[in-house]
């Protein structure tokens, strides 16, 4: 039992009144020779209580000395007391079938306070703990060159040299600096002494230390040398096997674990965890679901970071069953583990499942990180989830344990702006004052080019040069983007040439793309062209497809033919390439090369991707894809508001627009099919299970037909309610009878 040997009062060290260091030596020897004489030999210590440090140990009774309540004479076995004091070396008393008295103890105090030696202390962490600055990478050559010192030295009764501690402190602060330049220092020293050269620890370090400073060759040979079995503990196997998977070799890293096992030694939770880890990266369930078997075998039970790898392999793979099974299994589940989880069901767009979990979550009072919102904001984004956009909103607000950071705050504005809400994108932007970084503009730029808004994205770039902060690319293809949905083709031009001129921004692929879309969708047809064949990169899909969706617009078949020979090389499987020249011949009425464009596609395997809308109602996500719904427009409901809803339509002099239909049908087939789009049986539903005034949000996976558009102005006139239509280019705001986009899309 760890006991202090002196009452709670402050001490001011003794000074030796000589006139000079010599006899101050002399004068200390000779009080270390009489202090040594009378209480016994030296040792070393561990535990520190209010400057003193003490340990009684190896006795059948433990026990020790506090103060005045010092034991009478009492026997004590084989015990073995160490005392430091402060910055006074240490000394370990030992007595042996012995009698230590009051007056024996209150004697090792008094001599020990004149054994003030700050160089000579027994464990180097002692003196590290005393001075925090000496393990920092700028002094990490005193600290070196302390130790060094302490080797070559054999004067001292305590030599630093022996102290593993010393060694595993040092280590640890290289570690923290990656100085491999010390840290070779400190394995020669190592290596050099036959007392620390076979610590299992020390080993431990210098191989995390070389996998660290990525000198994987010194960490393998430090691992190889090793000819004694018995040093190749638990933890140093698992050190070479995450120096292995930290420097990306996740095969090795799970080679190291299999000879683990095969020398015979029981994994514990690190090895397991780094086994596993090596396993995510290497995709491999089938070894994975082995260390599994391992763990359901261990007579010990794991921790919680050993499942949540375990977890996130599942789920990586598509097991989320085995996943979902490992959850609920676990007898505790940190905010790490719901994280994890949350993680992954969000990467692959599992946003349901990620919803509901988050519920859960909350209804277990399990509280959350801020970790946990930036990685369900951006599902919501996607599918324009606003509702839960705002209960996590709320649950920002309700926190009041620390401000939340930027990023979350960038992830809640971006899911605003991309539900449509720009306004509350706004709102969050003004309230962030100084916290505001570059990606904080550029995401407000975005929101208002999705929305439309170029003015006030002109605005916004304007205070944000006046305010000193310099644009990026990321910058510039928001304002080129927004000024190709919004037609403002001469400020997208000069915009262009201030981005190198004025601003230093090189252009890139993607600025180049956003150029020839202005200039396409302009009728410019043969500008774009030029800029495609002068630029300086290689035309990407991205710019050989704007200018195909220009081409089709303005009903240019040779030029399209030339982009969509191209896309074809560069994406031979998207299918949006192949409807798009589709659409381009079938707007010509050229429908032998409809055909075969559609035979092209059936030979390679490709299909159209079927056109899908939802809507969230109250905490649903509702999906309907075109042509489909059976169940609901078959119901009393929808036939009723579906009637009166034509009724109306019928009256503002609305014919549906059958020239969307690219098929050759006769036009009374085109009109049911194009009453069919999913985005009208997304709106019909909302009409009917919101209530009245409550605005519309419909999200489609393809860009809407023509005649869509000009049915969701009319309903949005007929019904008086807002109607946000967001498709895979923008967002279209429905107000009376009027979109945002001013019919230019």
């Amino acid at each position: 039992m760890h006991t202090s040997l002196v009452n709670k009062k402050p001490y001011k060290p003794y000074t030796i009144p000589c006139k000079n260091q010599v006899n101050v030596e002399k004068t200390r020897r000779m009080m270390i020779r009489k202090w040594w004489r009378s209480v016994g030999s030296v040792g070393k210590c561990d535990g520190r209580y209010d400057g003193v440090r003490t340990m009684v140990g190896k006795a059948s009774n433990r026990a020790g000395v506090h103060g005045s309540k010092l034991p009478d004479a009492k026997a004590l076995d084989n015990v073995t007391i160490i005392v430091a004091y402060s910055n006074f070396i240490v000394y370990v008393i030992t007595t042996s079938q012995a009698y230590l008295t009051p007056l024996v103890a209150q004697r090792i105090i008094t001599h020990a306070k004149f054994l003030q030696t700050p160089s000579r202390q027994s464990t180097f962490s002692k003196h590290l703990e005393l001075n925090p600055g000496l393990s920092k990478s700028t002094k990490l050559d005193e600290a070196v060159t302390l130790i060094e010192n302490s080797s070559s030295s054999s004067s001292s009764p305590s030599n630093l040299s022996s102290t593993p501690e010393a060694y595993t402190d040092l280590l640890h602060a290289c570690i923290s600096a990656k100085s491999l330049h010390h840290g070779l220092k400190i394995s020669s020293l190592i290596l050099n002494n036959p007392n620390l050269r076979h610590n299992p620890k020390l080993l431990s370090k210098l191989i995390t230390l070389f996998s660290v400073c990525r000198r994987l060759d010194l960490a393998r040979k430090m691992f190889d040398d090793v000819t004694d079995s018995t040093l190749l503990t638990e933890k140093v196997w698992a050190a070479m096997a995450i120096g292995y998977s930290r420097n990306g070799s996740p095969r090795d890293a799970l080679l190291v674990y299999v000879n683990m096992l095969c020398s015979f030694i029981q994994p514990g939770n690190f090895s397991i965890s780094v086994a596993l880890k090596a396993c995510v990266g290497l995709k491999d369930l089938r070894v994975g679901k082995g260390i599994h078997g391992q763990i359901v075998k261990r007579r010990e039970k794991v921790d919680q970071v050993v499942y949540n790898v375990l977890l996130k392999l599942y789920m990586e793979r598509g097991s989320f069953d085995d996943a979902r099974k490992v959850f609920d299994g676990m007898s505790e589940r940190n905010i790490a583990t719901w994280n994890s989880l949350i993680s992954v069901l969000s990467k692959k767009a599992r946003v349901h499942e990620m919803f509901h979990l988050f519920r859960k979550m909350q209804e277990e009072m399990i509280g959350f990180s801020w970790a946990t919102l930036t990685t369900i904001l951006p599902a919501c984004s996607r599918v324009a989830a606003l509702l839960t956009g705002k209960e996590i909103h709320a649950q920002i607000l309700k926190s009041k344990e620390k401000e939340p950071d930027v990023p979350l705050l960038n992830s809640l504005m971006n899911m605003y702006g991309k539900c449509g809400e720009v306004e509350y994108s706004r709102r969050v932007f003004d309230g962030m004052l100084l916290t505001k970084d570059l990606t904080s503009w550029n995401t407000m730029l975005n929101c208002y080019a999705i929305n439309g808004d170029i003015e006030e994205e002109m605005n916004l770039f304007d205070w944000m040069i006046e305010s000193g902060v310099a644009p990026d690319g990321v910058t510039f293809v928001a304002l080129l983007s927004g000024c190709s949905d919004t037609g403002f083709t001469e400020y997208g031009l000069s915009l262009f040439e201030r981005m190198k001129t004025e601003f230093g921004v090189s252009p890139a692929l993607e600025h180049y793309a956003c150029l020839v879309d202005i200039l396409g969708r302009a009728g410019k047809i043969e500008e774009a062209v030029k800029i495609v064949e002068t630029m300086p990169f290689k035309p990407s899909a991205s710019v050989w497809g704007s200018l195909l969706n220009s081409c089709r617009l303005h009903g240019n078949v040779s030029v399209g033919e030339i982009a969509a020979k191209e896309l074809f090389v560069l994406e031979p499987h998207n299918p949006g390439n192949y409807v798009m020249v589709s659409n381009l011949y079938a707007d010509a009425k050229m429908w032998d090369n409809v055909d075969k464009i559609r035979e092209m596609m059936r030979q390679r395997g490709i299909k159209k991707e079927a056109g899908c809308s939802w809507v969230q109602v109250k905490d649903k996500i509702q999906t309907f894809v075109a042509g489909g719904g059976y169940e609901f427009r078959s119901s009393d409901e929808y036939k009723k508001v579906w009637t009166e809803l034509q009724e109306a339509i019928d009256k503002s002099g609305y014919s549906p627009d059958t020239s969307v239909v690219l098929h050759d049908v006769d036009e009374v087939t085109k009109a049911n099919w194009v009453c069919r789009h999913s985005e009208r049986l997304a709106t019909t539903y909302s009409l009917i299970h919101t209530g009245e005034g409550v605005p519309i949000r419909v999200t489609k996976n393809l860009r809407v037909c023509a005649d869509c558009h000009s049915w969701m102005k009319i309903v949005s006139q007929v019904t008086g309610r807002v109607i946000v239509l967001r498709d895979t280019k923008r967002f279209h705001h429905f107000v009376a009878g009027i979109c945002s986009c001013k019919d230019y899309w």
